[in-house]
């Protein structure tokens, strides 16, 4: 058995992923010793029912935001017995499995050599995403390399480590995004190694990875730098 764990958090009122879950759920259980997810309370009931007859362990959490949905599942994690972890948001995990199968499978020997790895994506994953992802996600990605001294591109939605870094990050995580703070944590607090390597199957499909609420153009724009901001404050001051 993979000594493995999955994380992963969903919020989907509408149930939109059922279908991909259906087709990739047993792929899941093969790749990961032990799979846990965190799911808003405003989720579809259908979508928990059919998580619930899963090898997925579910918690249903309420609904304040991305970071604290990840907080829970590192939490969460804990609780059982993986040596490992792989972090990966759950719409970005549907992507990767259903187009990069293999990709996703081979990081059951990659993840072990590495106290916290930076999963981020190729150029051409990157360059999948939205015209406002994409400009604001290269300021985020160059102050937080700037503070790593490595390339890394932070925002993708996934990442692996250790259970003594699920440790740290459980304890000292508290930020308004995760996406920087929890490799600052490591880097700076805890000293251990963090490493970075890209994936093709971090890309965006909007059917999958569009966001649920519709906004203006503008509105999108300014939701990005908002994030932007934040995950680059977090980058320069996390653990300092």
């Amino acid at each position: 058995m993979s000594k493995i764990g999955l994380l992963t958090v969903t919020h989907d009122p509408k149930g939109k992923n059922i279908k991909l879950l259906d087709e990739l759920h047993k792929e899941f259980e093969e790749i990961y010793g032990e799979l846990f997810i965190t799911i808003s309370d405003e989720s579809s009931d259908d979508l928990v029912n059919k998580f619930e007859s899963t090898q997925f362990k579910v918690k249903l959490i309420p609904k304040k935001g991305a970071a604290e949905a990840r907080r829970e599942v590192v939490n969460f994690g804990l609780s059982g017995t993986s040596e490992y972890y792989h972090y990966c948001d759950f719409d970005r995990l549907l992507t990767w499995g259903k187009n990069y199968l293999e990709e996703l499978k081979s990081l059951n020997t990659i993840i072990p050599n590495h106290d916290y790895l930076i999963l981020g994506r190729t150029e051409r994953a990157f360059s999948t995403h939205p015209r406002a992802w994409i400009d604001t996600e290269k300021i985020t990605n160059t102050i937080c390399s700037m503070e790593l001294n490595k390339e890394v591109d932070i925002t993708a939605g996934s990442c692996s480590f250790s259970r003594e870094c699920a440790k740290y990050i459980n304890k000292y995580s508290k930020d308004k995004m995760t996406d920087s703070e929890w490799a600052m944590i490591i880097h700076r607090i805890a000293k251990l190694g963090v490493d970075y390597r890209a994936a093709e199957g971090l890309e965006y499909q909007v059917e999958t990875n569009g966001v649920n609420t519709i906004v203006s153009n503008a509105e999108e724009w300014f939701g990005r730098l908002r994030l932007s901001n934040i995950i680059s404050e977090s980058a320069l001051k996390t653990g300092k």
